[in-house]
């Protein structure tokens, strides 16, 4: 199982300087995808800008939005050539993980109907496809990797349709292994000769002094869920060693290809911090 971080996109205040030696740091310590996550109504960076800034600083490390919540993008032609162009830039290095999100207030300050996300994923996603595939809207031949998340059946059979493989937006192992059991099923059900990437995500922080801040981020980060966020939060940081390597392999029994961890603290030595105890 390979083991990627989350740039520190998604923390309020986080620095240019933060985030640039955070990617440096992230590829140098090799580390296999840097990661950022989407929101609309918070005070995060956008993730395609984000992950863009990260790939002008790095060569090797993929890059990944995980998710992005494609319905809020209307154009999806627009959103086809914005991938392409980042991954042409990235040498190939994209992979575009999207989901219909789950927070409401971010489709009624975009004048978007949050009941019918998922139909309008599904849409996007063929136009995702035969946008990558027409040679006049350039940059083509620079189709990234794609993984689309989200736990109903229908997302299931939505990725196993369009995607190369399914990425858990939370959750603990024991969820994952549920999950990738029904992701597997999905892929067989398609009749596909492959076989999905599956991506886990968790959260970490590492030194006491951090603690008490990323329970405090991750409380107010996580409030859309009303009354279990705490339970959320208590479940996925992790903040000391043991706790880490364990969700590490946890994660790789229960069927991960991948597990990418994402810090409440934006300081880059938590890049090193996390890289002692998993690389």
């Amino acid at each position: 199982m390979q083991i990627g971080i989350g740039l520190p996109s998604n923390i309020p205040g986080v620095q240019r300087t933060q985030l640039l030696e955070w990617a440096r740091r992230a590829e140098a310590r090799g580390f296999s995808t840097l990661a950022a996550n989407d929101r609309l109504v918070y005070d995060n960076l956008e993730p395609l800008i984000a992950l863009s800034a990260a790939a002008a600083v790095t060569t090797r490390i993929r890059l990944a939005t995980t998710i992005l919540i494609a319905p809020l993008r209307a154009n999806p032609v627009l959103l086809a050539k914005q991938a392409a162009s980042l991954n042409h830039l990235a040498d190939g290095r994209l992979t575009l993980g999207l989901a219909p999100g789950g927070r409401q207030d971010d489709y009624t300050t975009s004048d978007l109907d949050f009941h019918t996300r998922g139909r309008t994923l599904d849409h996007q996603l063929t136009r995702l496809h035969d946008t990558w595939n027409n040679p006049d809207i350039g940059p083509h031949h620079s189709t990234p990797r794609l993984l689309t998340g989200g736990f109903t059946p229908a997302s299931f059979t939505r990725a196993a349709t369009h995607a190369d493989g399914w990425i858990a937006g939370g959750g603990d192992p024991d969820f994952f292994r549920h999950c990738a059991q029904q992701a597997h099923t999905a892929w067989h059900t398609a009749h596909r000769t492959d076989t999905p990437h599956l991506t886990a995500t968790s959260h970490f922080v590492i030194g006491a002094e951090a603690e008490a801040r990323a329970r405090r981020f991750l409380l107010d980060y996580f409030a859309f869920a009303g009354p279990h966020a705490r339970e959320i939060v208590d479940s996925s940081l992790k903040v000391d060693e043991a706790d880490i390597k364990a969700t590490v392999d946890a994660c790789a029994n229960a069927g991960a290809d991948e597990l990418i961890l994402f810090s409440v603290d934006p300081d880059p030595d938590q890049v090193d911090r996390l890289a002692d105890i998993v690389l």
